[in-house]
């Protein structure tokens, strides 16, 4: 059974340009993509970088990702910003639509059930792999100079690929969505920008409560109560991301990782990080080095 807490992201307000049904926009180095607090909106989302990383903060969900991705989010889904990094020539790739945006009945037509379906599977949040993500990023880029009718006609075929594909991953699939109210706005958000700008330094409970008005107690309660974790699972989570990051980018040791990402004890930062990725941090590296090599010499 799924369960549900509450949460309190900003509400982001979305317009497609005057004669669209649909959002396309492109973000690059000299243009980045400025929306890197913790949001929402009605409308689904799919997000493509090409050759990208960053940290994927999705509903409970946390991971990171290197060498691209590709992401469609359900409406209302709270997420950050997902782009730490772009590389090369790369830019991110963002297309946002309502689900009536093509009229209330459309996607209710008999024709469209496997699109209906990819709706719904959005609601947790995808991420797709392999093939799937090469193709639909490639078709995503060639949208930017198709005039109105092909750019809808092609994304209409985008929806149909993503919703007849089998790789992808579900991010947000721990049974635990978030309801979205409209009081109490700032408090979520003041706590997980503080986190993502001091994990790698002490956190004290005291400081954290203090911060959003809260006795140490209530905090820890309503933090359990909208995330599903206590707050020290909530850091030490977000540590471990960071340091699948510097071992997929950089050329730490395993002990310099395991103090640049937070931890002060080795013994325990390797449990928690099997604990995590299924892998010690030396065969995760190795694994990620593999997959590079692979994209790059051997695809």
């Amino acid at each position: 059974m799924q369960r549900s807490y509450t949460a309190v992201p900003s509400l982001e307000k979305i317009v497609p340009n005057f004669g669209h049904s649909f959002t396309l926009r492109k973000f690059e180095d000299i243009n980045p993509n400025l929306v890197p607090f913790w949001h929402f909106h009605p409308e689904l989302e799919i997000v493509y970088i090409k050759h990208g990383s960053g940290k994927r903060h999705i509903g409970n969900h946390i991971s990171y990702y290197n060498g691209g991705d590709l992401i469609f989010l359900g409406p209302n889904l709270p997420h950050y910003g997902f782009t730490d990094r772009l590389s090369g020539d790369n830019s991110e790739i963002v297309v946002q639509m309502k689900e009536t945006f093509l009229g209330k009945n459309f996607f209710t037509l008999p024709e469209m059930a496997n699109i209906q379906q990819l709706f719904e599977r959005s609601k947790s949040g995808l991420s797709f792999y392999g093939n799937t993500r090469d193709e639909v990023g490639a078709r995503l880029t060639d949208m930017f100079y198709m005039d109105e009718f092909d750019k809808l006609m092609e994304f209409l075929k985008i929806l149909q690929i993503l919703a007849n594909s089998k790789e992808y991953n579900v991010l947000n699939a721990s049974g635990v969505t978030l309801i979205v109210q409209g009081q109490d706005t700032d408090r979520i958000d003041t706590i997980y920008k503080y986190v993502r700008s001091h994990f790698t330094e002490l956190i004290l409970l005291e400081d954290i409560a203090s911060m959003v008005n809260m006795t140490v107690p209530s905090f820890c309660r309503y933090f359990k109560r909208v995330t599903g974790k206590t707050f020290t699972e909530f850091v030490n989570e977000f540590r471990i991301v960071h340091a699948c990051k510097l071992l997929s980018e950089e050329r730490h040791t395993i002990a310099e990782v395991c103090f640049e990402s937070g931890f002060n004890n080795f013994s325990h930062f390797n449990r928690l990080f099997k604990q995590k990725t299924g892998q010690s941090p030396n065969n995760y590296r190795k694994s990620v080095e593999k997959v590079v090599y692979d994209e790059f010499y051997v695809g």
